[in-house]
């Protein structure tokens, strides 16, 4: 049998409808009962469903082009609460930033052929660290911008380094093989605005800490470095073209970055190998262009192309370029990214690398300074293609006023006109090229647009005297013709739409339309809420609304957020310091609009009333705002915290604050950092505990009345961990316990009579000692705790079936047991057996020997 294609994302079940077939008989018929409430059908509405861990909540997923892009666009989603029937919608068909999905190989079958390329994607992903900040990876703009930082692109399936410049992609077979040809290698360098490949995997595999010095044996340009210098690296290069005055010296890294594919002649490519290799103390870093499906086409020349810019570029496959370096070198070189290879010299930095290479240890690079860029025009295709290079600059400014008019453009509104007759011989020919070019559809959706703002300003023209069709401006008359037939008509219309605001019914369903399309936030029946820069995207119903509240206070694009009360009339604006830059902006003033009584009320805040914050900012805007992701993120963080209350209003921000210092947490940017204050030892510490109990508890401090306090903020942070997380369940369950020994700093371990092991029981938590390195590299923290009455078995069973835990060491019955907590969770389990001289023996066990407890006769 398979295995389930099911991906876990925060607890909940990502499958495709193709996994149904894996459900259990009450998953299935929960989802067949949410797709009922959602009247949804599989395949023509959805693709993929999501459950959370609940059960309660399903949601219905359609992602666009899902067999054939390699991280599909989501277009609609259902979200179903199976409970109370009631289900919410949002499309992202006009989002010009749509989540996407990523993984896609978890949830295809493994007899899926496509499922091999799908992980092959995912693995080289994961090589150049696309996946290490997940709040920058879920929607389609910053995962873009995130590929081309790591110096990738994307191509189809492929990631493709950024490595030299290339001829633009053609089509069908090379030509063939050229016999003389010099090759023109200086045109392959390119002018670079973020690291290469290569310096980029060395930052992650953590290399650069400004321990090696760099030479980049091939540099180019100098762009990596450059950049390389201003992060504070010592760093240095030679080039044939660019640089061939520089020295070649030896250096513990060389960069032999996209070279030998630009060297047409082989016995010359294993020299540059050579060379880079005879340089190299450490590590030399080998990256080249690698083969794809839509490699760019030219002539055949030996082992390669020659492109259209006359330039020699040999595509490998990792294979063959390991080959190719194991073959020349004698040493076996280990692929690290895509087009990406290690050769190590050093064979314990080798050693270390293997055994690090998969932890966090990155060194960010702030990128190069930007140099002027260079533009250059792509190659022409086809004859279409000739014809709209040559008249470019007056075919695109004739199709920007044909979207701005929403209707075709008259001879005396076209910029360029003369150029246009020049090249199409009439103006409607022209306009029927860019028809063929760029579809019907931006056409109608601009038509559409613009009658709806031409709706929009007849009906708030209402308020003014009204001016007679031919005093009216020649463009206006145009659209009147154009979209109403006759001025008459479009008065008719416009009335229609202002007298409709006070139909509720309307309202509430215009309100709902903005909703279902990520245009503010919407309580059902009451209000909705969005940025002002959103309300020129509302539907015309609600622009006239608002417009209407303008009539009366001004113009509404001075404040931040817009409120629209559907049921009282009322219009609310508020103004928030720091809103763009915040994830928890203060309110500064609230203006509320009464469209019936013609009134408007102002509050103040500041002094006499404390600004309150604004939670779940991102609700308010949508993700094609800059910081969205950050901010979406924020805000899960502080809702999982279960701080904010039910209210919808959350607490004032001085409880905001204090709540989150006895969590040990702080508002850093966008996210929730760990404390970096020492707290006050009488302060709380989970639900039972303060730190003073953490602090003073071992017989020793009790004797040496040592103050023993921690001096770093993460000792701070790791006892309270292990007071919320292992101490408050035990409590809660035993009662209060006794705390026999808990935190011990270094001047307490000094007065400690008999063996103790700070570096390796974690009672110093994250304390340095006199040479600045950590005390216990275990790091969190630990206690060893009695509980009253109790056989302290039964104790430690029951902490090892309820409690994720690192180490736990078991004395005996009526001995204290020790429990740490700290990053690792690794749950072992250490028995202290006592032999017949009376030492102790400590031998680990596993859980399931543990919870036998004939193991301890």
């Amino acid at each position: 049998m398979e295995s389930p294609p099911f991906k876990i994302v925060n607890g909940s079940t990502y499958l495709h409808v193709d996994g149904l077939v894996y459900l259990n008989d009450q998953e299935a018929s929960l989802v067949q009962e949410a797709e009922k409430i959602a009247q949804v059908l599989r395949n023509s509405d959805y693709n993929l469903l999501r459950i959370d861990d609940t059960k309660e909540t399903i949601a219905f997923l359609r992602y666009l082009d899902y067999d054939s892009d390699p991280f599909p666009q989501l277009n609609d989603s259902w979200l179903v609460k199976v409970n109370d029937s009631s289900v919410s919608y949002r499309t992202y068909s006009d989002s010009l930033n749509r989540p996407i999905l990523h993984r896609k190989e978890l949830l295809m079958l493994p007899s899926d052929p496509r499922r091999e390329r799908a992980i092959e994607l995912t693995n080289a992903a994961e090589s150049i660290g696309l996946f290490d900040d997940t709040k920058r990876i879920g929607y389609q703009r910053q995962w873009m911008a995130l590929i081309h930082e790591k110096g990738y692109r994307l191509d189809g399936y492929s990631l493709v380094p950024l490595g030299n410049n290339d001829c633009e992609k053609g089509e069908g077979e090379l030509e063939p093989v050229y016999t003389a040809w010099n090759a023109s290698r200086h045109l392959t360098a390119m002018v670079r605005y973020g690291f290469s490949a290569p310096i980029q995997s060395l930052a992650r595999q953590g290399l650069l800490d400004g321990q090696y010095a760099v030479f980049d044996y091939g540099c180019g340009r100098g762009d990596d470095i450059r950049g390389l210098i201003e992060n504070g690296i010592s760093a240095s290069g030679w080039d044939p073209y660019y640089a061939p005055d520089n020295k070649k010296v030896s250096a513990p890294l060389v960069n032999l970055g996209f070279v030998i594919n630009v060297i047409e002649d082989y016995e010359e490519r294993v020299d540059a190998l050579l060379g880079a290799w005879s340089l190299t103390d450490k590590l030399l870093v080998i990256s080249v262009m690698l083969s794809n499906q839509n490699d760019p086409r030219g002539q055949k020349y030996g082992d390669g192309i020659i492109t259209t810019r006359r330039t020699f570029q040999k595509y490998y496959t990792q294979a063959e370029v390991k080959g190719f370096v194991e073959h020349v070198l004698d040493e076996e070189p280990i692929p690290v990214a895509p087009g990406v290879l290690y050769v190590f010299r050093d064979k314990d930095l080798e050693q270390r690398f293997q055994m690090n290479r998969y932890r966090s240890r990155n060194n960010r690079l702030r990128n190069p300074l930007p140099q002027q860029k260079e533009h250059r025009e792509r190659a022409k295709k086809n004859r279409a293609e000739l014809l709209y290079q040559e008249y470019k600059d007056p075919l695109n400014k004739l199709w920007d006023i044909w979207q701005l008019l929403g209707r075709k453009p008259q001879k005396d509104e076209v910029e360029e006109l003369t150029k246009l007759l020049e090249g199409f011989g009439t103006l409607n020919r022209a306009l029927r090229f860019l028809t063929n070019r760029n579809g019907l559809d931006a056409i109608e959706c601009a038509e559409r647009k613009r009658i709806e703002d031409l709706d929009v300003y007849f009906a708030l023209k209402q308020f003014e005297h009204r001016r007679s069709y031919k005093h009216l401006e020649l463009g206006l008359q145009r659209d009147i013709k154009a979209f109403f037939g006759s001025h008459s008509a479009a008065q008719r219309q416009s009335l229609d739409l202002l007298f409709s605001i006070s139909d509720i019914d309307a309202l509430d369903a215009a309100c709902q339309f903005a909703s279902d399309h990520g245009l503010g936030w919407l309580e059902k029946g009451k209000s909705l809420q969005l940025h002002a820069s959103l309300v020129e995207q509302l539907p015309p119903l609600l622009r006239v609304y608002l417009g209407c509240a303008a009539t009366i206070y001004g113009d509404y694009r001075n404040a931040d957020l817009v409120k629209i009360h559907i049921h009282s009339g009322k219009v609310s604006l508020m103004r928030y310091d720091e809103f763009d830059s915040s994830p928890l902006p203060r309110m500064i003033e609230r203006v509320k609009i009464k469209l019936r009584e013609q009134d408007i009320e102002y509050f103040i805040y500041g002094e006499e009333y404390e600004p309150p914050f604004l939670y779940h900012k991102s609700r308010y805007i949508n993700e094609e705002f800059a910081d969205y992701p950050q901010q979406f993120a924020f805000d899960e963080a502080l809702d999982d915290l279960g701080i904010l209350g039910l209210s919808g209003y959350g607490p004032r921000p001085s409880e905001l604050l204090w709540k989150l210092q006895e969590y040990r947490l702080e508002v850093s940017g966008y996210e929730l950092i760990r404390s970096t204050v020492l707290p006050s030892p009488d302060e709380p510490c989970g639900k039972y505990l303060t730190y003073r109990d953490l602090i003073e508890c071992g017989e020793t401090q009790k004797i040496t009345k040592i103050p023993n306090l921690p001096k770093q903020p993460d000792s701070y942070n790791a006892l309270y961990d292990i007071a919320v997380n292992v101490l408050d369940p035990i409590i809660d369950y035993y009662g209060m316990i006794e705390l026999t020994y808990g935190f011990c700093s270094p001047e307490l371990a000094r007065k400690i009579p008999g063996n103790i092991y700070p570096k390796l029981d974690q009672h110093a938590a994250h304390e340095i000692n006199r040479k600045r390195n950590i005390i216990c590299d275990r790091l969190g923290a630990a206690v060893d705790f009695l509980v009253e009455d109790e056989n302290m078995l039964e104790v430690a069973q029951w902490v090892v079936e309820n409690i994720s835990f690192d180490r736990l060491y078991y004395y005996g019955p009526d001995k204290p047991i020790h429990v740490s907590y700290g990053a690792e969770h690794n749950q072992m389990i250490v028995l202290m057996k006592e032999t017949d001289s009376g030492r102790r023996v400590p031998r680990k066990v596993s859980i399931k020997s543990f919870l036998n407890s004939e193991i301890l006769a």
